[in-house]
């Protein structure tokens, strides 16, 4: 038994943060980091200078990690992480203990982003690129072809920007700051503008509007862009941000969680599933009722999409502050007269809520975008959430989302195959 294990009948032993780091197998200054979050409680000794930690304690910290890591062969898949972004409960849901909806309603975009990022006020912040940046990751994504998805886009340029600075690597929190504030501009500078008055200064939204309509901007639609952009920055351990957090496991550079965030997203049960819901919208709009479109979807044994989510019992909380607000959008009010029809229609067969996928949609429908500007909303919206849950994994021991796999193929040893 090494020296630093706690040992039986010696209850009480404190380790040095050496003896503590090689316990968890982690750096001295992630044992400091777990004091900072609560994980660990640590002493001064009198008459000494450096903390001492309990062996027992820290023990319990190590059995945790360790399971977290391997998980349990058979429990179905089941993963829990220690997060301290993000809650959802009772039909509501927290950016670190405050009100995500409060918080979309009465500030920015990047002002929402800084508190996922670091637990403190920001306001005025805005977010800008370097120039350089900018025209690499726009010149990698003009390269593409014009059938590429927007998430193609935000890929590329992700990596473009990524080529482009040599301090990627650098994975101390301020460094991985300056990625996240010089990365999001990035991505939205690189889309190909619909409008050749296009913005490339102000809030991130009013940049984003002309790369997704040619429509001139109003100021009750910015506002909806915005908010949508700040209630969609994070949403706890969705599908994207788990492939991010295990990117970031491994230690990839910001710009590549990200991408892996992106590479996740694209699937039709998650970012993309707004363009559904846009389609339908559209084909109610046409015919002028849900009923055959809602009759047509379940006749195909297709879920119809907008409709229901897995986290809230009730209303998402996202649709119900962006239906309120477009209210306020005089082109929005025929798509949401068929967002509340299709709701309504659907209740006949079965009870569902509306959720953000259908007021993305009404929003992308009424502003002439098209059905992928969901996707281009949510991909943007949601590097927040992932350069945030990133940070707080950096912090964590390297490698611990790695399960074990519960084999259940043929019992070796088998003959080779001819």
């Amino acid at each position: 038994m090494r020296d630093h294990e706690p040992a039986p009948g010696r209850p009480g032993r404190r380790l040095t943060t050496k003896e503590t780091a090689e316990l968890l197998g982690v750096k001295p200054e992630t044992v400091y980091a777990y004091v900072s979050r609560g994980l660990l409680s640590s002493r001064r000794e009198p008459g000494g200078r450096a903390s001492t930690f309990e062996a027992k304690e820290v023990e319990a910290l190590a059995r945790r990690n360790r399971r977290e890591a391997a998980g349990t062969p058979g429990s179905g898949g089941d993963l829990s992480v220690r997060t301290r972004i993000t809650l959802i409960e009772q039909d509501r849901y927290f950016f670190r203990g405050v009100d995500a909806v409060e918080l979309a309603l009465r500030h920015s975009y990047e002002e929402v982003a800084e508190w996922l990022w670091t637990g403190r006020p920001a306001p005025g912040v805005a977010f800008s690129a370097p120039a350089a940046t900018v025209e690499v990751a726009r010149r990698a994504v003009n390269a593409l072809s014009e059938h590429a998805s927007p998430t193609d886009r935000l890929r590329v340029a992700a990596i473009a920007a990524a080529a482009e600075d040599p301090l990627r690597f650098d994975l101390s929190e301020d460094a991985v700051l300056n990625t996240a504030r010089i990365l999001i501009p990035t991505l939205v500078a690189a889309l190909p503008p619909v409008r050749h008055t296009h913005k490339d200064d102000g809030p991130l939204a009013h940049r984003l509007w002309g790369r997704l309509t040619g429509h001139p901007a109003d100021e009750a639609s910015l506002r909806v862009l915005d908010t949508a952009l700040a209630l969609l920055a994070d949403h706890d351990l969705a599908a994207s941000t788990l492939a991010v957090r295990v990117a970031a496991s491994a230690r990839a550079h910001a710009y590549a969680a990200v991408s892996a965030g992106l590479g996740v997203l694209e699937g039709p049960l998650h970012g993309a599933a707004s363009g559904g819901a846009h389609r339908i919208l559209l084909d109610v709009l046409d015919q002028g009722t849900a009923v055959p479109v809602i009759a047509d979807e379940l006749r195909a044994g297709r879920r119809v999409p907008g409709l229901g989510h897995r986290l809230y019992a009730g209303e998402d909380p996202r649709a119900r502050v962006l239906f309120g607000l477009l209210e306020q959008v005089p082109s929005a009010e025929s798509a949401l007269l068929a967002a509340r029809d299709i709701v309504a229609t659907t209740a006949r067969h079965t009870p569902l809520h509306a959720n953000v996928d259908l007021a993305l949609a009404v929003f992308t429908a009424s502003s002439g975008m098209p059905a992928t500007a969901g996707e281009t909303i949510f991909a943007v919206a949601r590097t927040a959430g992932w350069i945030a849950h990133a940070l707080e994994e950096y912090g964590e021991r390297p490698l611990r989302m790695r399960p074990v796999g519960h084999y259940v193929g043929t019992r070796p040893p088998q003959p080779l195959p001819d």
